[in-house]
């Protein structure tokens, strides 16, 4: 597949942290590759944590697994509502088991808690959220980016550089 033709998926929900939503969107568009926001509704504006309007282009209902090549879960509250619906934890999982890159960054693994895929992984996150993580089974590790096979972690905002170097990464870039 031709470095264009990547399909980056960015979960999108109320109270979402905005910056994790808007740098990989537009970050991935730079290299020519097709972002889709994904949200409970399809074509709803959502209004991410700190303020930023965000429109979802897909329900979540109309997303599978071969409509993307990997997926981005920002934090903020929003992981507390994806964590409680089975559709949003099954697509994590699927995404995980299929080898394409999931990337979570500062509460967003707290998706990944209840997609129960992280026993066994070695991840970051926001500091306080470490305890869920180390309880799901994770190896906690205080680094800005932590690649463990096709999971990618992250703390910050700040560390959005490094998190989408890394998503980059694995798409071949």
């Amino acid at each position: 597949m031709a470095i264009s033709e990547k399909r980056i998926g960015i979960l999108l929900e109320f109270n979402c942290e905005d910056a994790e939503v808007i740098y990989p969107l537009y970050r991935f568009r730079e290299y020519g590759w097709k972002t889709l926001t994904i949200g409970p509704e399809a074509g709803k504006m959502y209004k991410c944590k700190n303020g930023y309007p965000c429109k979802s282009d897909l329900s979540i209902d109309d997303v599978a697994t071969t409509d993307l090549d990997a997926l981005v879960i920002p934090g903020g509250f929003a992981p507390d509502y994806w964590r409680r619906d089975k559709r949003f934890c099954g697509l994590t999982a699927k995404l995980l088991a299929e080898g394409k890159p999931v990337a979570a960054i500062c509460h967003g693994p707290w998706l990944l808690i209840s997609a129960k895929v992280l026993k066994g992984r070695r991840a970051t996150c926001f500091h306080s959220i470490k305890d869920d993580v180390e309880n799901a089974g994770a190896t906690y590790l205080d680094e800005a980016c932590v690649v463990d096979g096709n999971l990618i972690t992250s703390r910050t905002p700040n560390d959005l550089p490094d998190f989408c170097k890394a998503i980059a990464a694995q798409l071949g870039a």
